[in-house]
Order: structure tokens, then C-alpha cells, then sequence
């Protein structure tokens, strides 16, 4: 005998949704997570009062008002924007690319001067088709801005050289010629006051959650529970690597507790020198504009993925797209079995978007279940 509707394996953002969507329409739901709480790579933890983002900063942005109206109904969000500042030896410089940053390079003050000295830098290197990342980003931002805010952060995201790196990672560097720095341009952004993991908790209530639980420890005692299977897991580990493995990239975090009101005055500040090991450092308390005692810093240094380690990036090259389309056509074959999320669906998403694409596949599934 079934107990549940649902077996969901992965109790973050996408899991988290469905479960939410199907609980309404009276449908029973077991979440399951192989860690030992819920919310995946958005859970907050409370050290020393401060909202802390386990697995890197979570900033929440989205053009769509039915996105940002259905987050806040779980809790508040703050006005937070985000506007980094970029560390290049001993020079800062404000982020995204703007009037401040080509300031900061050149002292120029006009978007016309500014607009002048890009392009006088592009038109210098003749590149008119740029064979790898390398010559891509020269070729859209010229040599300043690419030798002091993208080679170094890039060979460091990716571990490999920019000219081995395909030309269409950066299809567009976005410059703006205006002094504006918030990062996205989204009109809706913020943080959920209190932290993420408050949102999914709202979300499981009234539902069923192991946690501690891996799927692949005991598959067919867990699949005989439920009608269906959400797996929001790797899609390429759910077929057990039958075409091989897909490539991802992973993250190391160093976290640690300060005895100092405020370390670096910013949220999140990028070291985009080769020569510093991390990427970027996050101060937490600034997400909540937190005025504790203490601080909580986190750096976060890019890894090489292998098994075991957590993926974070799914690589979307051709040769991993190729496979990944093998995969979802096993996928598709299935009568009992969805993929979502990041790992499911194997591409990046953003936390909007992963919402949106749990609530489409939920009104899909659940109108197709009621008919």
C-alpha cells in the first residue's frame, strides 16, 4: 500500500515549492534530505544573532511581481540591493562595470569619456572573432577592465586558463554608463528578514520530512512509499552514470566568527586577483543591515568537483549539454518519475527562477492528476 502521493528527494527551494503546491490540493508528500536540515543551498543559520548563508551569499532578485508577491507571503523582505565592491591588489573599484568603476580606472567623469576609452582599448586588439573567453571579454570591455576585474576572478571560478575557456561563457559584460551600483537590475530584490530557512519551513508545514536521509542508501523501500518521485538530486546519479558523468563545479567555505562590530563594510566584497586564493568574502550581518557585536565572515574558494564533494555548478558546455540531453530523454520516458531544481534539470538557475519552474511543473502535474 502507498502511503504518499509524492517521494520528493531534496528538501531545498524547488522541493520545497512542489510540496507546498501539492500539500494545498490535498495531495500527501514525503521530503527527504541526505543533510541534516532543510532549505539546501539556501539554509541560514543564527550564529551570534547574525543570519548566516551556509553555502554562499543568497541575494533574492526577480523581474516578476507574482514571484516576489508568492515569497512574501512565507516572511518579510528587507530593501537590501546588492552592490559589490571589487579588490584588485591594492585598488577598489565598485561593481557591476559603471560610471564609479571607469572613474576608479581612469578618472573619467562623462559616459562619453568613458564610452571613448572602451572602445579605443577594443579597437586596439581587432578582434572580430574571438576564439575563447580570453578574446571575448577583450573584445566586449577591452584590456583594463578585463586584466583588473574579470582574468583573475574567472581563472579562479573555473580553475582553468580564460583563453582555454570557451567564448560563449561571457556572451555580454554588461557596462553601464551610469553612476549606479546595484547589481542587478531587477525592480524586485532582497532578504527574507530572519533568513531563508523561515521560508522553507512555511513551506513544509503540515508535510513529512526525513532528513538524514539518502535516497540511494534504501531507493526501493523509499520509491514503494509513493505514487510519484520529485528527484531535484543529479539526474546523471539517478541513472547511476549509465552515459557517464556530468561535470559540475564545486565551492569550499571558510567561516568565522570576529570579535569586531563590522569587518569590511560591505556585503560582499570580490577579490579578483589571481594571487588571493578565494573569490570573494562575505560579511553576513550587512545582508540584514545588523549592527551585533560580532561578525561573521565567510570566504569562498572555488573547487574541482568529484564525487562526494557538492555541486554547485552545473557545466553547461556542449560536450555536457550533449550528455545531459541523453539523460532527460531517459527522463521523459518516465511515467512516475520528475526531475527539478539546478541538479534535475542540470543548468543554472537563479532563486527565482527555480520557483517559477516548481510552480509551473506543479500546476502541470497537479491539473494533469485532477483531470
Amino acid at each position: 500500500m502507498k502511503k504518499y502521493d509524492y517521494l520528493i528527494v531534496g528538501a531545498g527551494l524547488f522541493g520545497a515549492v512542489f510540496a507546498h503546491e501539492a500539500t494545498k490540493k490535498g495531495k500527501t508528500c514525503l521530503v527527504i534530505d541526505k543533510r541534516d536540515h532543510i532549505g539546501g543551498n539556501i539554509y541560514t543559520e543564527d550564529v551570534e544573532g547574525i543570519q548566516v548563508h551556509r553555502y554562499g551569499a543568497h541575494i533574492f532578485h526577480t523581474s516578476k511581481k507574482e514571484i516576489w508577491d508568492y515569497v512574501n507571503q512565507f516572511t518579510e523582505f528587507n530593501h537590501f540591493v546588492n552592490s559589490p565592491i571589487a579588490v584588485y591588489k591594492d585598488e577598489l573599484y565598485n561593481l557591476p562595470f559603471n560610471m564609479n568603476t571607469f572613474h576608479q580606472l581612469w578618472g573619467v567623469k562623462t559616459p562619453a569619456q568613458a564610452k571613448a576609452k572602451i572602445q579605443e582599448q577594443i579597437s586596439r586588439m581587432h578582434i572580430t572573432h574571438p576564439k575563447n573567453l580570453e578574446e571575448q571579454a577583450l573584445a566586449l570591455v577591452g584590456q583594463d577592465v578585463y586584466e583588473k576585474l574579470v582574468e583573475g576572478y574567472t581563472r579562479k571560478q573555473w580553475g582553468r586558463e580564460c583563453k582555454d575557456l570557451p567564448a560563449f561563457i561571457i556572451k555580454r559584460l554588461p557596462l553601464r554608463y551610469t553612476y549606479d551600483n546595484n547589481y542587478f537590475k531587477d525592480p524586485y530584490q532582497g532578504i527574507p528578514k530572519g533568513g531563508y530557512t523561515r521560508i522553507i519551513k512555511k513551506l513544509l508545514e503540515g508535510v513529512q520530512v526525513c532528513l538524514k536521509t539518502d535516497f540511494f542508501d534504501n531507493r526501493e523501500e523509499l520509491s514503494a512509499q509513493a505514487d510519484k518521485i520529485l528527484f531535484t538530486g543529479m539526474i546523471d546519479e539517478f541513472y547511476n552514470y549509465c552515459y557517464g558523468e556530468l561535470e559540475y563545479r564545486s565551492l569550499r567555505f571558510e567561516t568565522e566568527v570576529l570579535d569586531m562590530g563590522n569587518y569590511q563594510g560591505n556585503a560582499v566584497v570580490n577579490y579578483t586577483d589571481y594571487e588571493v586564493p578565494y573569490t570573494r568574502i562575505i560579511e553576513h550581518k550587512h545582508f540584514e543591515f545588523g549592527t551585533q557585536p560580532k561578525t561573521v565572515i565567510t570566504r569562498e574558494y572555488p573547487a574541482a568537483w568529484e564525487k562526494g564533494k557538492e555541486p554547485y555548478y552545473p557545466i553547461n558546455d556542449p560536450k555536457n549539454d550533449e550528455l545531459f540531453d541523453k539523460y532527460e530523454r531517459l527522463a521523459l520516458e518516465e511515467k512516475n518519475v520528475l526531475f527539478g531544481g539546478r541538479l534535475g534539470m542540470y543548468r543554472y538557475m537563479d532563486m527565482d527562477k527555480v520557483i517559477e519552474e516548481a510552480l509551473n511543473m506543479a500546476e502541470t502535474e497537479l491539473t494533469y492528476e485532477e483531470a
